[in-house]
């Protein structure tokens, strides 16, 4: 891979609409707007993507097709989120399967960069409302009943955990990564994912931010991410039928 090709990488050819309706799915799946939460009007959205209102217009068009979003007419009108029950598994698999093993492994590379100092500096600025809430999503994850439940829990206790750490450039980073990675993690294939795994490692975490313990924080986190590369590699062997793509 050439130095060009790192440091600038070719754009997706994507239009803006497709662009907007995939950030507004994915804060929807990561559970970052409210079930039934009103969406800014046209307008405002079309000012906030930098666009014209049609192209906003399509978008919402395109997002009521998949079930993410309901119009209401009238005076109390406008777009409402409505969460689904879960992720859209079958864009989940598609997106694992081009994946290479060396794009996973440079992917987990990335979370563990910004998931580790992230946990480090919450430990040392977490609020008690920060803590208070990485300890409400362990709980919401232990007793999630559909998957997407499980995802939102999970994918907010790591966004949490950044905004614990009263950074806005590593809670930018780490709402990224989650809508790359938390929905292929919970794909059901292969071996079922071990929730109460998942609820024990974040509790550890959320202990140690509480105890201001940074070294332990990082830690734990370092290791709940690399665990990741495990289970991603394991769902993708099960999709491609052991075939590996490098």
């Amino acid at each position: 891979m050439s130095a060009f090709s790192t440091l600038l990488p070719a754009m997706a050819p994507t239009s803006r609409v497709d662009e907007i309706v995939e950030r507004i799915s994915e804060v929807i799946h990561l559970g970052l707007l409210a079930d039934g939460e009103q969406l800014p009007v046209e307008p405002e959205l079309a000012k906030h993507f930098g666009v014209a209102p049609m192209t906003v217009r399509e978008a919402l068009g395109a997002l009521r097709e998949r079930g993410l979003v309901q119009t209401r007419r009238g005076r109390t009108g406008g777009s409402f989120v409505k969460i689904p029950d879960g992720p859209p598994l079958d864009v989940l698999r598609t997106r694992l399967v081009a994946m290479t093993g060396f794009a996973l492994r440079d992917m987990v590379d990335e979370h563990a960069a910004i998931a580790t100092e992230a946990a480090r500096l919450a430990a040392e600025r977490a609020s008690t409302t920060n803590i208070r809430q990485l300890f409400t999503y362990t709980e919401q994850l232990r007793t999630a009943s559909t998957l997407g439940a499980r995802v939102r829990a999970d994918s907010r206790f790591h966004i949490e955990l950044a905004v614990a750490a009263q950074s806005e450039r590593l809670t930018r980073q780490e709402v990224r990564l989650q809508a790359e990675v938390a929905g292929m993690l919970w794909l059901p294939v292969g071996e079922p994912v071990d929730v109460e795994r998942f609820v024990g490692e974040h509790h550890e975490i959320a202990l140690a931010v509480a105890a201001e313990d940074a070294v332990t924080a990082r830690a734990l986190t370092e290791q709940h991410i690399r665990s990741n590369l495990t289970r991603l590699s394991a769902i993708r062997h099960h999709l491609t039928g052991g075939v590996d793509s490098g």
